[in-house]
This record gives structure tokens, sequence and C-alpha cells, in this order.
């Protein structure tokens, strides 16, 4: 297990750094690319590259408890503090992100255990009994116990586990969930139904990037597929310029909708988002050096690196797994905001934005970026092809406000191994999904036309989703649609390193070595062409002008 000396800590004693862009010349030095459960250090052609790296962390909040309780007690927009909303009769639900967030999971206490003991307290101070404590997963996999235990802690399981008032979100309960009623462009707005007949829902969210919380936490995190096919489809995805900004997000706006629908229902939310830094890493331990720029990195950060990739080349990849799968990133919370549901995101998000945001003029030619071992689909998992795509094309493609990075006509290239491997308890529906979809076809309009309906309503997949840890029968569908707007807008993508059979199955050019898909990017681009490497993690996102 990877995990940090006794007696080390993460506080700074400067001003951390915001983040740049650096030219490279001659004299710079090889670049870290994530290659999965592994890492690389890349040559980048001098005089025509550029990298983009990451802010240092912001310092977090000196008293995050303190912080929380000011944050219930003063709340945002048109909000009475929640000490005020709690009655002794009132039927109360607590909903939280799921697993899916932060990425990777953050140390004990998570942030969500903070804000649901401040809530509970107050709670117990008004006499309320009536409380349900949901995980919103949508059409994620369920958590699992020991997930469970550490996003909302041992004391908050232990109390309302057993009796029932803690449990996952289930999506396709046949009494569990009801319609609120339609938005002006006839989309469904679907919602767990204890949430929706409560007296009042708080719900508890972190925001990693941009894109997450504001009126996405509750239309997506406690609806179904009958809702969420509203703006989880190709068309939405394709509008949608960027989900990091929620102004050029079809798939925001659509969010947005449904929300006016829940609030003209009647549903009364009170709204808790967080921000934490983008300490993935931490300023000491064993994974520090892959948080520091190449050129300040001292012999002793050179020789921790040589040895950390030494030893994962040696480890059977099983191993590799777990050990980076038990690392717990030192985040520290840097922003708590309540209230109501739009007032709070606008805070919430100028607060993300100012720990991710950098400079960027132009476009590029060719994107490169090294794939981490983590997306939000794959904790505790395995990191299967189509969530190799998602990560790229959908996650890492759409970390820019502007215009992409690449330009259109570009090419995408991607280090990962990309096994043909899934989890086949929790990707069930995956492993069809590229056996039978993706050898048909890869046209996200024509597999949304053909396929979809036939995973969304499979009785299997419907029951694994239910009693099992399973993604919902849909999941890899929607996964897909995630990288379409990057497949409409690219010339080509490469993945370097990847199994050949999956990266071609995937539609995609398999590459040996950075050097030949700069080689075959430049059939498509042209030659010499300008190059940008996205350098995360860290999370970086391009203000590109």
């Amino acid at each position: 297990m990877i995990q940090l000396p006794a007696g080390k800590t993460n506080k700074r004693t400067r001003t951390p750094r915001p983040g740049f862009v650096l030219d490279v010349d001659k004299s710079t030095p090889p670049i870290l690319f994530h290659h999965g459960e592994g890492l690389k250090l890349e040559k980048l052609p001098a005089g025509r590259s550029r990298v983009i790296y990451p802010a240092e962390p912001h310092d977090g909040l000196s008293d995050p408890d303190g912080a929380i309780r000011d944050a219930l007690d003063n709340p945002l927009g048109e909000s009475e503090p929640l000490r005020a909303l709690l009655t002794p009769t009132m039927k109360l639900t607590i909903a939280f992100d799921d697993i899916s967030l932060p990425l990777p999971p953050m140390r004990k206490p998570d942030v969500r255990q903070r804000i649901i003991e401040a809530v509970l307290d107050l709670a117990a101070e008004a006499g309320v009994d009536d409380i349900h404590i949901i995980a919103a997963l949508a059409l994620h996999r369920r958590m699992t116990e020991d997930e469970l235990r550490h996003a909302v802690g041992d004391r908050v399981y232990d109390a309302f586990e057993p009796h029932g008032a803690l449990y996952n979100h289930d999506a396709e309960d046949p009494d569990g969930m009801v319609l609120l009623g339609e938005t002006k462009h006839g989309e469904e707005v679907q919602m767990n139904k204890r949430a929706a007949e409560s007296d009042l829902i708080v719900y508890v969210n972190i925001n990693l990037v941009s894109m997450d919380g504001g009126w996405k936490s509750t239309a997506t995190g406690l609806s179904g597929y009958q809702g969420l096919r509203h703006h989880h489809n190709v068309e939405t995805m394709q509008a949608s310029k960027s989900f990091m900004d929620r102004h050029n997000s079809e798939l925001h706006h659509s969010n947005w909708r449904m929300g006016k629908v829940i609030r003209d229902a009647g549903v009364k939310i009170f709204q808790i988002e967080t921000t934490v830094n983008n300490n993935t890493f931490g300023v000491d331990g064993p994974l520090a050096v892959l948080q520091k720029r190449e050129w300040e990195w001292n012999g002793r950060d050179r020789a921790s690196f040589a040895a950390m990739q030494a030893g994962l080349r040696r480890m059977p990849a099983a191993t590799r797994r777990k050990a980076f799968q038990s690392w717990l990133a030192p985040y520290e919370l840097t922003s708590v905001q309540a209230g109501e549901v739009e007032a709070v995101h606008e805070v919430t998000t100028a607060n993300t934005l100012a720990q991710h945001l950098v400079p960027v003029e132009g476009q590029t030619d060719v994107l490169t970026m090294g794939l981490p071992y983590i997306c939000p689909y794959n904790v505790n998992s395995v990191m299967n092809p189509i969530l190799v795509m998602c990560l790229g094309l959908g996650y890492f493609f759409n970390l820019y406000r502007g215009k992409p990075l690449v330009r259109e006509g570009g090419v995408l290239i991607m280090s990962h191994p990309t096994p043909w491997e899934f989890h086949p308890v929790h990707h069930p529906s995956y492993i069809d999904f590229f056996e039978e979809v993706l050898a048909d076809t890869t046209d996200p309009i024509e597999i949304e036309q053909k396929y979809e309906k036939q995973y969304a309503e499979d009785e299997w997949y419907r029951h694994l989703y239910r009693t099992s840890h399973a993604y919902h029968g849909v999941h890899p569908f929607y996964m897909w649609y995630w990288g379409s707007h990057a497949l409409q807008h690219l010339g080509q993508v490469i993945i370097v390193g990847g199994d050949v059979r999956a990266v071609k199955r995937l539609g995609f050019r398999p590459a040996s070595t950075l050097q030949d898909a700069l080689e075959m990017a430049g059939d498509v681009v042209g030659p010499q062409p300008t190059i940008t490497h996205y350098h995360n993690p860290p999370i970086v996102m391009a203000d590109v002008t």
C-alpha cells in the first residue's frame, strides 16, 4: 500500500504559484506522462511544443468544521439558515455525491462526513427523527459498505445503515421513483420518491471540477433513465462545447431546466457545495514528485521517480492496480457555501476555477495527454477501454473554457496501456457493449439508435444494478456519448502503448511510442505540427483565447 510517512503534513509556508504555460526548448527536460498504473518520461520537440502546468494547491481552510457551521448559519440566496428550516415533525433527506468524487478518494475525514455530521447535529437539536441519508448515484454502481463508511464516517454509518436509513439510490425501484413534470422542452423530470416527498432535501456536494454541482446534483444524481436520457444523449453531448463551462454546456442547460421543474413542484432543497484544492499527490511523501515541475526535481526527486518507475515495471498488473487504488489524496477544503442552489453554485464555480484555470493563447495542432489510473467510474476497479476513451475524449478534452485546446481537425494523442480487461462485477454491460456494439459500429448516433434501448431496458442488467455493484446497463453508452463532441471535432485519435486489438476496437490508431504517434499525426495535420501537453493530474483547465 502507498502511505505517507508518519508525522508528515501538507502545510505550506509560501504563496502557491499559479499555473502557467511552458514553451519547450532544447534545455527542457523530459516531461512526465501518466500511463495508467505506470509512468513515462517523454522528450517533446523543441520550438513547437508547450506544456500546460496546473497551479500549485491553494491553501485549505484553517478551520473546516467552523467554516461548515458558518455556511449552514449564513446561507446564500433566498434561504433561511438550516437550523431555521428544521422542525421535529419534518421528513428530512440528506443526499450526497457518490464514489465518483473526488478522484482519487480523499483521506479521512471525508468532507461529506464533516458536513453530514454538522447537519445531523442541527437536526438533533431541532428534534428531527425522520431522517434518510442517500448516496445520489443515479445510474452508477452501488457503493460498498467500506466505501459508504469512508464517505460518511463510522458514526453516521452505524447509526443509520442498520435501520435502513442510509442507502444507495435505486433508480430502477418501481415504487421508489416519481415524475415531477416536464420542462418546456418536453424533458421528463424524474426523482427519488423519498427525496421528492421530503419536507427538505439537504444535498452535500463536492466540486472537484466546474462540471459538478448546481442543479446537476439533484436533477441527475437522484434521477433515473427516464429523466437522464433527455440530456445524456448524443445530440446534447455534441452541443455541449465543454462540460466544464456551464454556460456553453447543453448538458447543464437541460439540468437547469429540470431544476426549475423541481423547484416549481415544491421540492425544497438546501444545497451545500464545497471545493477542494488540487493536492492530489501531496507536497511530501512517496508520490510528491508527481506534483513537481520536472526542471525543479532535485537528486532525491530523480532517484525517487526512477525507483518508483522501476518498481512499478516489476510489479504484476494486479499489484500495481491495488497500490494506486489504495492512494488517498490529501485534499483540503478550500470553500464551503450553502443555501439556494443557484446562488451557491455561482460562488462554488468561481472558487473551483480559481484553482484550475490557466490562460492559454491559441489552439494547437496536436494535443497530448498521459491518462492516469483512475476516472470517475473505475474507483476500486479496472480502467477498461471504454473508460479510457471517456477519460481522454470526454473529460480531459473538455478541460477548457472558450475554445478546445486542439484545433478542429487536429489530433489527440493519449498514453495508456488500454488493456482488454473489464471488472466482471462492476462493468457487465460494458463487456457486452465492447464485444457486440463496438464490433459493429463506433458511430455514436448509430449506436444510440440501434442499441441503447435494448441495453437500458435489459432485465438482467437491471437486476445486477439493483442487487449487486454493477453500473446500469445503459452506462457504457453514456460514456461513449461523453466523447462524441471530441470525436466530431478531432481529425484523429492515437493511443500510445495500448493493447493494439483494444485500441482498434475503439476505432483509434495504435502507436508504440510517442515519436511514432507524432509522425502519424503529421500525416493528418501536416509536418512540424504544434504540440501541447496537458500536464495532469493534478487537474488543470485551459482558458483558451
